[in-house]
């Protein structure tokens, strides 16, 4: 069962003492928010599974815990990692804040590259950055030497990442999650490719130059 329910009794094995970091889900039977929040929660334990332990606290038949946590509203998630509190956040939380929440936790995908890697790696001339998103917007920024096979056309145009080149397609978007969904069904296909960690946003942030239009 991919989400876990805990007890006072189980919750230290399960939560302080797991080798994989833990999500924590306290939520309540009464509480329709947790309702909402519930089938994200087990899209991410299911996408994360032998990565990720994800568990439920029903705050009302764990009290003990609800107030070491300080629980004041339900839902709220935790992650917990080697028996310390890493973050939390109230509320219904959308699954990509979720997975950004756990991602610094998670070991890293053969696939993922840094941005300083890519920069690295673009530099000697032994990647391309490929853009996934739409032409617009690799029309406005986009990284430079960046080719745009936007993420609808890849699986038509999935010949032309081939690295017949011995260079290094490296898929980027929005989003990390993005990219990895894009570089795994190209995977699917034959065709190996990397994408980049953070995705065009966490580049810029980096300080990494941009290529905009004159």
């Amino acid at each position: 069962m991919p989400v876990t329910p805990v007890t006072d009794a189980s919750f230290e094995q399960e939560v302080l003492r797991s080798e994989l970091p833990v999500l924590v889900d306290f939520q309540a039977d009464w509480c329709q928010p947790c309702k909402q929040l519930s089938p994200i929660v087990e899209e991410v334990a299911n996408e994360l599974e032998g990565k990720l332990k994800v568990v439920s606290v029903d705050v009302d038949r764990c009290p003990n815990i609800a107030a070491a946590f300080r629980i004041q509203s339900v839902p709220t998630l935790f992650v917990v990692h080697q028996g310390q509190v890493v973050t939390g956040q109230p509320g219904v939380v959308p699954k990509e804040a979720i997975l950004e929440m756990v991602r610094p936790l998670l070991p890293a995908d053969a696939a993922e590259v840094k941005p300083d890697e890519l920069a690295q790696l673009i530099a000697a001339k032994r990647a391309v950055p490929v853009d996934i998103r739409d032409a617009g917007s690799y029309g406005r920024y986009r990284i430079p030497t960046a080719v745009n096979v936007p993420k609808d056309e890849l699986s038509g145009r999935a010949s032309e990442l081939a690295p017949t080149d011995g260079r290094l397609r490296v898929l980027y978007g929005r989003s990390t999650e993005e990219a990895k969904e894009a570089a795994d069904s190209l995977r699917e296909l034959g065709v190996e490719t990397a994408f980049l960690d953070g995705g065009f946003l966490h580049w810029e942030a980096d300080g990494h130059d941009v290529e905009r239009p004159d």
